[in-house]
């Protein structure tokens, strides 16, 4: 089912207390599963960690880009790329590229 008249997505209706429980969950499942990157997540469904930064920063989050992403990354971006990221391989770039593409009007 989809809605395109703000207001008529049953989401919209959910109360902000749930929503806000639910994102914590998904930041706090994201953070545990390090296995999962960025790159693959931006292949199979156009968004990764640094896009939930984005969302929050655009949400009204008063910290700057570095602060938001490690908020949702939960250790400074920097560390957690040394950690945790690998190279994308040119494979996972061009299949990033077709995901996002499809993300327009999202």
């Amino acid at each position: 089912m989809t809605h395109t008249v703000l207001g008529t997505d049953p989401l919209d209706a959910l109360p902000d207390a749930v929503a806000a429980a639910a994102f914590r969950r998904l930041v706090r499942h994201l953070r545990h599963r390090h296995d999962a990157q960025n790159i693959d997540l931006m292949g199979l469904a156009g968004f990764c960690r640094n896009c939930l930064a984005d969302w929050i920063r655009d949400a009204g989050y008063p910290g700057d880009k570095a602060a938001a992403r490690e908020l949702i990354h939960g250790l400074p971006m920097e560390e957690w790329k040394a950690r945790f990221q690998s190279e994308a391989s040119a494979e996972q770039i061009a299949r990033m590229d077709a995901s996002v593409a499809r993300n327009a009007g999202t």
